[in-house]
């Protein structure tokens, strides 16, 4: 008998699943957030709205659900977790680390155009160097625009001359004839 009731323990004990077995899961409990308010709902409670585009809409009480469905905003109610983010309320209770961002040092290196050695001595030159050779490249470009104006100018004038020569730059130009088709008035 003793023997008996030892063996229907055991296989009691084998289909019961203990606590001990399932950590710290058995304890959590599933949680969803309220649209409209943010407050946590817990399993079985709150409603459920499903728009005609299948979006899923959570709501913890009717009162979110009325407001939401009046096209209130959560950012004006003083109650709701939006509320409290944008006035700064919660945080305390927010404790969210900021991630330090890691800046990257600077360094040089050569550039197609030139190498490392003409960068750096460029870097060192004095303002005044820098300063005379800008002027100089300035000067250089100023003369050969003059240059190019000056060339026109001659062949402009050799032109001018040659059609002097042959005569064909003084002819008069025909004169208009009478104007043609009435158009243009009142209709």
């Amino acid at each position: 008998m003793a023997l008996l009731r030892r063996l229907v323990y055991v296989a009691y004990s084998l289909f019961r699943v203990p606590r001990l077995f399932l950590g710290k899961e058995a304890l959590k409990v599933w949680t969803e957030l309220c649209r409209f308010s943010g407050a946590k709902i817990y399993p079985g409670k709150g409603i459920r709205f499903i728009r005609a585009d299948s979006q899923v809409f959570l709501f913890s009480n009717s009162k979110c659900k009325r407001y939401f469905h009046n096209r209130l905003k959560p950012a004006k109610l003083t109650w709701t977790a939006m509320y409290r983010k944008q006035h700064k309320k919660d945080i305390h209770a927010e404790a969210v680390k900021k991630r330090r961002r890691t800046t990257k040092k600077p360094y040089s290196r050569s550039i197609v155009g030139a190498t490392l050695e003409v960068i750096q001595k460029k870097r060192a030159e004095k303002p005044e160097v820098r300063d005379a050779a800008r002027e100089s490249a300035l000067r250089e470009i100023k003369e050969r625009i003059k240059k190019t104006k000056d060339e026109k100018k001659a062949k402009k004038a050799e032109v001018a001359k040659s059609q002097k020569a042959s005569g064909k730059g003084n002819a008069p130009k025909p004169g208009k004839g009478p104007k043609l088709g009435g158009g243009g008035g009142k209709r």
